[in-house]
């Protein structure tokens, strides 16, 4: 009777002991079975011309400034493109999402300005080094609701021929939290400033 309830537990802790063995792979094999293969998201083509189009517009020939007259309509074109990608679900890697909030950037409506900080913080989750721009995004949009600037990235003039003055900032962020959103210190950022006016 002994030998009969050890060779019982055997067959147990050994049936136990298969099953513990083979379950992780046969989950694997499950898995793999149900989920179609997919291969990685490529970067949309078109997002990624439009934010090239977006940043070659900022850099004017050199000796010349920017004109805006000519730069504006096309900012708008573009926005309108993005926005349609957008609701149309075409935004896959991280780089699509970082070229769509860096185009919403160049808005001119807070609305804008929040969807380019939700983009960014998706283009963070999904390939990060965009932290800067969400910075930028987040102060642009308290910026043009009135509300003063958290990390200390946006300049603003008075008009033309006016010097740029860092917009007002509120003090609850620390020159660590900048440095972790891989924006310039404070002192950095009043040092830009003066850079501008020269």
């Amino acid at each position: 009777m002994k030998d009969r309830a050890i060779k019982v537990l055997l067959i147990l802790n050994l049936l136990v002991l298969t099953a513990i063995l083979v379950r992780p792979s046969a989950i694997l094999l499950f898995a793999a079975a149900q989920s179609p293969s997919k291969s990685p998201a490529k970067d949309n083509p078109e997002l990624t011309r439009l934010m090239h189009e977006d940043q070659a517009d900022r850099v004017p020939p050199a000796g010349k400034s920017i004109d805006w007259t000519v730069v504006s309509p096309r900012d708008e074109a573009r926005l309108k493109r993005v926005k349609e990608l957008y609701s149309q679900n075409q935004l896959q890697t991280g780089n699509d999402y970082f070229n769509a909030a860096l185009i919403l950037q160049h808005s001119s409506t807070p609305e804008d300005y929040l969807l380019s900080h939700e983009l960014c913080v998706v283009a963070i989750s999904k390939k990060g080094g965009v932290e800067s721009l969400a910075a930028a995004s987040e102060d642009r949009f308290l910026m043009s609701i009135g509300r003063p600037q958290r990390f200390g990235t946006q300049y603003k003039s008075d008009g033309p021929n006016q010097p740029y003055r860092l917009y007002k900032i509120e003090p609850g962020v620390t020159d660590q939290l900048r440095r972790t959103m891989n924006v310039p210190s404070l002192a950095e950022a009043k040092a830009r400033e003066a850079e501008m006016n020269k």
